[in-house]
């Protein structure tokens, strides 16, 4: 988000889980569009929130699995915020004898429709303006 809509605006990502490495094929499928998640480090909502962000302190959490999803209604339910699911393919659905063209296409889609629900909610990227 920052590099499609630059730093303004505070953005923060997290997860169930923390200190997961970045899946190597997220990291070559976003460089392809000029996301670098090289240095990007894995957090959950239970760190966030030891690091000082505390749920209530945000406009808007999107939540992009079930899962997600319903850990952020559970930690968000006396919070005024919004809560958007935006279901995303899962890539990691992608066999492990699957070839590497067919693994990244997999991470591609998911990236896509990411970037699509961005766009549609936030309009063009600054760049693309």
């Amino acid at each position: 988000m920052k590099k499609f809509y630059g730093h303004d605006v505070y953005v923060q990502s997290a997860g169930i889980r923390s200190d997961l490495d970045i899946d190597g094929f997220a990291i070559a499928v976003c460089a392809e569009i000029g996301v670098e998640l090289d240095r990007h480090r894995t957090r959950s909502f239970e760190e966030m929130e030891k690091r000082g962000d505390e749920m209530s302190s945000f406009d808007m959490v999107v939540a992009l699995t079930p899962a997600s999803r319903a850990e952020a209604e559970k930690l968000t339910r006396f919070d005024h915020l919004d809560l958007e699911f935006w279901p995303v393919s899962d890539p990691s659905g992608a066999q492990a004898g699957d070839a590497r063209e067919a693994k990244l296409a997999a991470y591609r889609t998911a990236r896509d429709e990411i970037v699509a629900y961005l766009e549609a909610r936030w309009g063009l990227p600054i760049a693309s303006q």
